[in-house]
């Protein structure tokens, strides 16, 4: 009887998390797959705006993303394992640091190109734009 409860234990998660990992994969893919052409970022359902990004940009943002979307599979373990809560906060702390990475270097690619081109052609409403995104990061 105590191995049964093991095995439910067992399954009950992996069951519950299943669905969860059968759509992540899918927005990975189609994280991948944008990779590979220049394609327009859809941002149409918060601002209307599209960036169309290089690639040597693209690379730099996904590298991150793919190190903080690693560490939060590697926190999932922890948990599954019954990691103590110490060692589990310390790797939160490191995927925190890692999103914080991917914040500065989005928020520079911003600045040099969608914020400036757009001062450039003479959109002063730009610049109340930004700092509205801004104190929203900083909340």
């Amino acid at each position: 009887m105590g191995e049964t409860d093991k095995t439910r234990k067992k399954t009950k998660p992996a069951e519950s998390t299943k669905p969860a990992e059968s759509t992540k994969p899918a927005e990975s893919t189609k994280l991948a797959d944008s990779t590979k052409q220049d394609i327009a970022i859809d941002c149409t359902k918060h601002s209307g705006r599209k960036k169309i990004r290089n690639e040597e940009e693209k690379k730099k943002l996904i590298r991150r993303l793919k190190k903080a979307e690693g560490q939060i599979r590697g926190i999932q373990n922890m948990i599954e394992n019954d990691a103590y809560c110490a060692d589990v906060l310390v790797q939160v702390s490191a995927v925190s640091a890692a999103l914080n990475s991917f914040n500065k270097e989005l928020l520079a690619c911003h600045i040099k190109s969608c914020v400036s081109e757009d001062i450039r052609k003479g959109d002063d409403e730009a610049i109340e734009e930004f700092v509205k995104m801004l104190q929203k990061l900083m909340k």
